[in-house]
């Protein structure tokens, strides 16, 4: 407490729940940063550990635990999830996987459009996005051709909602991951139209807080993920000048934790390794947000994206390493695909700065490889997809040409 015009002024209020586990995840990395800082001459020191991870990715790409059973509903996202690993630590094989990852997802592909989380299931818009992504990063023609996209495009429509949404699966609920979903799968399939973006940006704008993020629905708090989601969106269609950039850029600053270095997802949250890619990946794309809002009083930065990429990588690689492989969420927890995928995504966001320089914490080794923060595939992978899709040219939905 302080004396302010003979007043006392309370600066920090009793210990909460919140308060406390924010001192204890502080000290858990910070012993984490002390031991390196102990145990190593420096900087340089700090590693990767590529073969551990790519062993344990391996291994649950070829068969998960029986313990996962409760999760028959994700299996395409566990494909991306370890895929997508793989690729930014370069140790995704095309040869061995791209044929088993096309035969698998095709099992997933529902007769009447899109992708279920698991064979026989029902047609789901993550998944969708999960599958389609994984067969990007497979990378090869017959992977691309599981893609059914006239069922396609006619299971994106069933879905768009009269707000501008779009709905999870038949009769389920509207939220930011069904836009983002949709939106990310059209336009990697080249079947991108004006009614499928019909509302979206108004629907966006409308799910923005006062606190400058994005919330799940319209009235929630603003979360890294959605905000990921509902941005993303919009500058996949070119119309992220909808968002109240400013304040944009403002809340997602204030989301990187000055100790941990890494991100929280919402404000007085705990750090957590996956919003390295949802927070992060937010950068780049407000960049490319700007720039379509046509902001000439915004000097955007040439080298960097207004984080703290050095932070951000030490926190990874220091303390969600884990020694048996895989990546974690913090200090304490245990390593799983999800968190491995978004820490490493995000760590490969944050080594490349807008001019394409590279910023590497540590041994140069570490660098990954560049990750699409549009679509979270690699850039390469990205790239190829195109000249394929735009090759295929217009697929006919009714007797119309839609491409």
């Amino acid at each position: 407490a302080r004396a302010m015009s003979g007043q006392t002024v309370v600066i920090q209020g009793p210990d909460t729940i919140t308060s406390r586990e924010q001192k204890r995840t502080e000290t858990d990395v910070l012993g984490f940063f002390k031991k390196f800082l102990s145990d190593h001459s420096g900087e340089q020191d700090i590693l990767l550990n590529r073969a551990l991870h790519e062993e344990w990715l391996c291994r649950g790409l070829k068969q998960l635990p029986t313990n996962f059973a409760g999760l028959d509903a994700s299996r395409p996202w566990f494909v991306f999830w370890i895929s997508h690993a793989l690729e930014v630590i370069e140790a995704y094989d095309e040869e061995v996987w791209a044929p088993q990852v096309a035969s698998f997802l095709a099992k997933c592909q529902h007769p009447d459009g899109g992708f279920g989380g698991g064979p026989m299931q029902l047609a789901h818009l993550a998944p969708t996005y999960a599958a389609v992504s994984a067969l990007v990063i497979a990378g090869d023609e017959e992977a691309y051709r599981v893609v059914d996209r006239r069922t396609m495009y006619k299971f994106l429509l069933r879905l768009k909602h009269p707000d501008g949404g779009f709905m999870m699966h038949d009769e389920g609920e509207t939220d930011m991951r069904g836009t983002y979903c949709a939106m990310a799968v059209a336009s990697m399939l080249h079947i991108l139209t004006d009614e499928l973006a019909e509302g979206v940006a108004e629907y966006v704008r409308r799910c923005q807080t006062f606190e400058g993020g994005i919330a799940g629905e319209e009235g929630l708090e603003a979360h890294g993920g959605y905000s990921y989601c509902g941005l993303a969106a919009l500058c996949i269609l070119g119309r992220a000048g909808h968002l109240d950039l400013d304040n944009f850029l403002h809340w997602a600053i204030h989301r990187q934790m000055g100790l941990e270095g890494g991100f929280q997802g919402r404000t007085n949250k705990l750090v957590d390794s996956c919003y390295s890619f949802w927070q992060g990946a937010i950068f780049p794309l407000l960049h490319e947000a700007f720039r379509q809002q046509g902001r000439e009083d915004i000097a955007l930065p040439a080298d960097h994206f207004w984080f703290s990429t050095r932070p951000l990588q030490t926190y990874v690689f220091l303390a969600c390493q884990h020694p048996g492989g895989g990546l974690r969420d913090k200090p304490g927890k245990s390593a799983d695909f999800y968190h491995s995928c978004y820490a490493l995504s995000g760590v490969s966001v944050s080594q490349y700065g807008a001019d394409g320089a590279t910023t590497v914490v540590g041994d140069e080794s570490n660098l990954l490889l560049r990750s699409d923060p549009f679509y979270n595939v690699g850039l390469s992978k990205a790239e190829r997809k195109t000249a394929f899709f735009e090759a295929a040219g217009p697929i006919d939905i009714d007797g119309r040409q839609v491409c």
